[in-house]
């Protein structure tokens, strides 16, 4: 009786596999016909629909799954934005309001301890994100519209993912498994860069580039910067940097497999080439400082000072040389040492007008008065029109000194806690040397925020508050003898 019982599952598991199956395979046939017809829109939808609605399903079930769909969204949706003219921005948000949502549902269930996430690190994103909303009531304030665009990435992403991961995603073989995913997006990134320069962009990308605005900064004297399907130029050679300085440290320090290891060199040497061909000049400095960093955190005084002689070296060559002046990357880097080029002067006369602006207005203009939702809700007004050309300088603008004040001292909070943590409590080789990685890419990504926006756009934000969250729990995870 028991056998046929087993045989009846055995063979109900195989019909749902193979109706399930058949159904993705019909919607491949589907979708192949519409891109045949270069319908790429109503392609795309046929295939994600099903997948998004399973996917959201999935995470009801599980909310761990929700991570691993905010990590999708957050890599992939400005991409996709160039293909289908959807608010796919947006599934960063759905995405983590189901993850939350399914926290609260899963209580029927199971008990979710909320108090895992009473941490300092909650505390701070969660006042960050109060001060934010504070900005509806700002005076200045044009477009409370613009408002719940331009939030999202500077607050609520961090406001919710902190303690969603401090919750159900908090042990190291997750993290583990986020750095390798991050790690296969990232190899893709590096693909679809190589892609746009040796094969070039395809129609729909080329049709991106083509907006005055976009061609004017992504195409320097008839050569391409890459951007694979980052939002620009900037912000893929700011994150490539980030990327090749966290995993050259894997490379070099973590114990694993030789099959990892092979994959960590690939992914770091990879991403540095993927930064130079950006034509993101900042990025360098983010490499630069990350490496210092490095040395630093390492506490080897050799590692010290052959990181030193090298970043030396690199700036010796670039600054006082012409080697490999044949090729467009290596001089495009050359110009970060140019101090009278036009666009710094640019920036620097921006700077000055937005601070005689801001001497009267201690909260700034308003958030989503600047930049890209300046540009689209309030076209014409003095922030939107004038380039803020860095994330704190938007900060700056848009929250005044009192709101950028705020932030670096959560920066600087952040810092030297996580700092202190690998420097004196982690005795674990390979928690130790994550948190290094971690730590140095985001001194990176705060030299590269100041020219560009890697802390304030996709995927850099959510990033980078998962990054330090993992390394505020590695004390708890080595005194419970937790390790990768």
């Amino acid at each position: 009786m028991q056998t046929a019982k087993t045989g009846f599952r055995s063979n109900a598991h195989t019909l749902l596999s193979v109706i399930v199956l058949g159904f993705f395979l019909l919607l491949i046939l589907i979708s192949l016909f519409f891109f045949a017809d270069n319908n790429i829109r109503l392609g795309l939808l046929t295939i994600v629909s099903p997948m998004l609605f399973v996917a959201i399903i999935a995470i009801f079930v599980k909310p761990r799954f929700g991570i691993i769909a905010v990590l999708a969204a957050n890599y992939f949706s400005i991409g996709l934005s160039r293909y289908v003219s959807l608010p796919t921005g947006l599934m960063v948000d759905g995405f983590l309001v189901i993850t939350l949502a399914s926290l609260f549902f899963s209580q029927l269930n199971t008990k979710v301890s909320w108090k895992e996430a009473a941490h300092d690190l909650t505390y701070l994103v969660s006042f960050w994100m109060f001060m934010t909303a504070l900005q509806l009531v700002n005076p200045e304030t044009v477009s409370r519209t613009a408002w719940i665009y331009a939030m999202r990435s500077m607050a609520f992403y961090s406001a919710i993912i902190v303690p969603i991961v401090y919750i159900i995603y908090n042990k190291p073989k997750e993290m583990m498994f986020y750095i390798n995913l991050t790690g296969w997006f990232t190899l893709f990134a590096i693909a679809k860069g190589l892609q746009q320069k040796f094969i070039g962009p395809d129609p729909w990308e080329q049709r991106w580039l083509e907006i005055p605005g976009n061609q004017s900064t992504h195409v320097l004297f008839g050569v391409i910067r890459i951007f694979s399907f980052f939002a620009d130029a900037g912000t893929y050679g700011g994150m490539m940097a980030y990327f090749g300085v966290v995993y050259l440290i894997f490379a070099i320090h973590l114990k694993v497999s030789a099959k990892q290891k092979i994959f960590f060199w690939i992914l770091g040497l990879g991403s540095f080439y993927a930064m130079a061909i950006s034509g993101t000049r900042s990025a360098l400095a983010v490499a630069f400082v990350g490496f210092f960093v490095y040395a630093f955190l390492t506490k080897n005084f050799r590692a010290m000072f052959f990181t030193g002689i090298f970043l030396l070296g690199a700036i010796f060559i670039l600054k006082y040389t012409t080697i490999g002046e044949a090729y467009y990357e290596i001089r495009r880097m050359r110009t970060i040492f140019v101090t009278d080029e036009p666009s710094l002067k640019v920036r620097e006369e921006n700077r000055a007008l937005f601070a005689k602006y801001l001497e009267t207005r201690p909260f700034g203009g308003g958030v989503g008065s600047a930049g890209n939702w300046g540009l689209r809700f309030t076209p014409g007004t003095f922030l939107a029109q004038t380039p803020t050309d860095g994330w704190f300088i938007q900060i700056w603008v848009e929250q005044g000194v009192v709101g950028l004040i705020f932030y670096i001292i959560m920066l600087v909070y952040i810092s030297i806690k996580a700092g202190l943590i690998i420097l004196f409590r982690l005795k674990d080789h390979n928690l130790r040397f994550v948190g290094v990685a971690f730590l140095s890419g985001a001194f990176g990504m705060y030299i590269s925020s100041y020219t560009a926006s890697t802390l304030g756009q996709m995927p850099g934000t959510i990033m980078f508050f998962m990054n330090m969250t993992y390394i505020f729990l590695m004390p708890q995870w080595e005194k419970n003898k937790l390790t990768i």
